[in-house]
């Protein structure tokens, strides 16, 4: 629940106790699902931690066959259901649905649960051990992002839960494995089958195979029909096995057999039947994920051993050209040819199922490039097809080197590399703006050598280019091709906020183009000529703007909150980047802040007067609030990071817009949960009022707190005084405890909140704040107040879903504001009819 202002600047605590969304008993879910007369599972009981944390897979013969994952955490198995077995492969993640805790009990459970139980089918125990997490197991797991050591019999090394965005009943998360020392024991289970192609033909496979390309787009297809797989960053390899004749091409059709020995001594030893493969070439960097520039020091090192091949694509097997298949029996055939036949230098992508749009967001989440979404009857074609889409987590591009400038001061090599790129003409080239960072002095030296040896006395492309600066420009042929992260692009189309990422040489520059992401519609088609810009724009563009900011952030490295890692900057960035959306809730009002100097676990303290001069902040009237400095109004973006500057995280707002102070513009009903209360109650909770106050002929408005709870907001007309608004408020309020005393009080208090609701409407007073829309909390993990639809409140799993870290990706992949008719409702008025049904 918000503080109450008060007329002078008044200190809070310096910490807040962690909210808890859980009931008072963490395995009264599972009690509830069984009959303990009728089942051998053991009945749901906490116990303290008296060894090392445990761990469990069970493998769950039930409706349909899959494995339970459990982790012992806080007297309970943290559990979720896997459709899949886990695999220590990093190519392969797993959905992993979570589902009700367990007794700690149940990680020695076998046998059967009889039909007509939940979960009826056999429960064997397939792996069982003991896991060690990174840091703090229970702060991590409730912010969606555990990473952990398993030693166990079959599984090893080192993983990562992370829970993807999308809100759900059963909330979905991703199982990777981050390592690739930690592979499954020796006795993990035998193919249960033989290869179907042990049969080879003696037809060569034809001599060329032009790869399928996928189109870039901006949001994810319905799931229905598709699937996905890890987007991985390397190089694009199709291999061409005629016998012992092995050789491996690039996507333009270079011979780069040389480049991959270990890869062709495995599959000629494995005696594979003649194909065409398609893949993707990688290394992995320490934390198991796929490094392009771990790749380019393989080669250059011609340390051979350290890559892996993942195959996904079987365009043509054992006689057979199989470019008509479908996708789906493409890819069983392919798992029929490697079955048992995969090596350390060739394995299989695996495809993944679940809600793409979650899994999207889970692998940017886990740190990986995105994920490609395939279409499951999608012939192989030549060329790009949007049959085949790409989802990145951020913007990055090969382009063609047109230049170079000199360095300066203490730099070496060069200072920035000019880039450009071809259009669909192959002739005609296009200045794309330079890149000056992401490079060692290592790399500046080398590749100033490169730069050198290619150095023309006139630029490619036509008017040349003016890349702004002193520094003497130098123009190279166009033959180099370099990879590039970069937030957007400019409206004169050149790169914003560009990194160097690595130098290619699997394509000609002839090939370059300028890569666009296309609008998906709602019917799942691709337009192909409307470009969209990065997903998310809000977020890419708050991350990426610190220098951009209007006011100068001092300290701009302070953590801000130790537990999520926010910076000041960072919040900065946000509410710069948040104002958009924020400034209609906060803009033309008096403002409260919660300052915080020190980050959240420092001094805290709740400010409603201006003590000083804040960058941008309007100071009001002083006639407004007498007797006290003058009250603060915050109006623009500018004032916003202001107040962030000056160590604000905070920010709370009036119910009356200062031009007309006297005459309230809302109503605010503030659900505070009491102890016991389910996250669930809370949102019948406020459905209940939302049905009350339609009923009187009333729109309401809902946003989740930050916190535990929910606010209801009622905007009226500005007819009101202060003090009908807060009679109408606490006559709601009562109305509601009278109906329902079992879910509400109204009166203030913890003894009288236990298992209810408090519905505060304390917030209605003059001189009340609640916190705005949009708003940071100073809390762990630094959520946000976050309008929703009402239909989203059902599958929201808590009051504090969004962060200072995800609310702008959100945002993004809105359609339509969740509050649109806001204005449109603004001239509900209150009347004496309406207070009298209240009353009756």
């Amino acid at each position: 629940m918000p503080r109450r202002a008060s007329g002078q600047t008044t200190k809070t605590t310096k910490a807040r106790a962690t909210s808890s969304r859980k009931s008072a008993d963490p395995l009264a879910a599972y009690d509830a699902k069984r009959n303990f007369s009728a089942t051998p599972e053991p009945r749901g009981k906490r116990a303290a931690r008296k060894h090392a944390l445990r761990y469990v897979i069970q493998r769950h013969d039930a409706s349909h066959l899959h494995y339970d994952f459990r982790l012992e955490l806080d007297g309970t198995l943290r559990s979720w259901a896997l459709p899949k077995q886990p695999s220590p492969d990093v190519s392969r993640p797993r959905l992993a649905v979570q589902v009700e805790d367990h007794p700690l009990a149940y990680a020695d459970f076998e046998g059967d649960i009889p039909a007509g139980n939940y979960g009826a089918g056999h429960v064997d125990i397939w792996d069982s051990g003991v896991w060690i997490p990174d840091g703090n197991a229970s702060r991590d797991y409730a912010h969606g992002k555990l990473s952990f050591t398993l030693q166990g019999q079959r599984l090893s090394g080192h993983w990562t839960l992370v829970r993807t965005e999308k809100p759900a009943r059963q909330p979905q998360w991703l199982l990777i494995h981050r390592h690739d020392d930690g592979h499954a024991s020796p006795h993990a289970e035998p193919p249960t089958a033989k290869p179907a192609t042990s049969r080879k033909s003696s037809v060569k496979p034809p001599d060329e195979m032009r790869p399928m390309l996928a189109t870039l787009v901006d949001q994810a297809p319905s799931s229905e029909g598709w699937h996905a797989e890890l987007k991985l960053d390397g190089y694009r390899v199709l291999i061409r096995i005629a016998g012992s004749d092995i050789r491996v091409f690039t996507r333009s059709g270079q011979d780069w057999t040389h480049r991959f020995q270990p890869a062709v001594a495995a599959l000629r030893e494995r005696g594979l039947p003649n194909a065409w493969l398609d893949g993707e070439a990688v290394v992995t960097n320490a934390h198991g994920l796929p490094d392009f520039q771990a790749l380019q020091r393989a080669f250059d090192e011609d340390t051979q051993s350290a890559i892996v091949i993942y195959v996904f694509d079987l365009p043509w097997c054992n006689g057979q050209d199989l470019r008509d298949a479908p996708l789906h029996e493409r890819q069983t055939r392919l798992a029929s040819v490697f079955e048992g036949n995969e090596t350390d230098a060739v394995r299989v992508l695996q495809p993944v199922a679940g809600d793409l749009g979650s899994l999207w967001h889970g692998a940017c989440e886990a740190g990986l490039e995105g994920i490609m979404v395939k279409r499951d009857d999608s012939t192989y074609v030549d060329g790009r097809s949007d049959a085949w889409r790409k989802l990145k987590c951020s913007q990055r591009q090969e382009f063609v080197v047109v230049g170079f400038t000199e360095p300066s001061g203490s730099r070496q090599g060069f200072g920035a590399l000019l880039l450009g790129y071809y259009d669909d003409d192959g002739e005609t080239l296009r200045y794309a703006g330079k890149v000056g960072t992401g490079f060692d002095t290592e790399a500046l030296l080398r590749m100033r050598k490169q730069l050198d040896a290619v150095e023309t006395p006139r630029p490619a492309l036509s008017p040349a280019p003016r890349p702004g600066g002193r520094a003497l420009v130098h123009w190279v042929r166009p033959m180099l091709i370099a990879e590039v992260r970069f937030a957007e692009w400019t409206r004169d189309g050149h790169v914003r906020q560009a990194a160097f990422h690595a130098m290619r040489t699997d394509k000609p520059a002839k090939e370059i183009r300028r890569e666009i992401r296309r609008e998906t519609h709602r019917n799942g088609a691709v337009n192909s000529s409307k470009e969209m810009p990065s997903m998310p724009k809000a977020a890419s563009t708050a991350r990426s703007k610190s220098s951009a900011l209007s006011v100068k952030i001092t300290h701009g490295e302070r953590v801000m909150d130790t537990h999520s890692g926010v910076t000041k900057v960072e919040l900065a960035e946000y509410y710069d980047a948040v104002s958009q959306w924020m400034l209609p809730h906060l803009a033309d009002r008096p403002v409260a802040v919660l300052r915080a100097p020190e980050g959240i676990g420092g001094e805290m303290f709740f400010q409603k007067h201006a003590a000083k001069t804040i960058t941008g902040v309007r100071m009001l009237d002083t006639s407004l609030d007498p007797d006290h400095e003058p009250l603060m109004q915050i109006d623009d973006s500018r004032a916003l990071v202001g107040a962030v500057q000056m160590g604000s995280v905070e920010f709370h707002t009036w119910n009356a817009r200062s031009d007309l102070i006297e005459r309230p513009d809302r109503v605010i009903f503030d659900l505070d949960p009491g102890k016991g209360v389910t996250f669930a109650q809370i949102v019948e909770g406020a459905q209940l009022i939302r049905g009350l106050l339609d009923e009187l002929g009333l729109k309401a408005f809902v946003k989740t707190s930050g916190g535990r709870g929910l606010h209801v907001v009622t905007p009226l007309a500005r007819r009101h005084e202060w003090d009908f608004a807060k009679g109408f408020a606490e006559a709601v309020a009562k109305h509601m405890a009278h109906v329902f005393p079992d879910r509400f009080t109204a009166t203030m208090g913890p003894k009288h909140r236990v298992g209810k609701c408090f519905i505060d409407y304390l917030r209605n007073y003059r001189g009340a704040t609640t916190v705005c829309a949009y708003s940071a909390r100073a809390r762990e993990g630094m959520a946000v107040s976050m309008p929703i639809h009402w239909e989203e409140l059902s599958d929201l799993p808590g009051a504090d879903a969004w962060t200072v870290r995800n609310a702008l990706d959100r945002l993004t992949a809105l359609k339509q504001d969740p509050w649109a008719e806001y204005e449109e409702a603004s001239q509900q008025r209150v009347t004496k009819k309406m207070l009298d049904r209240l009353g009756d």
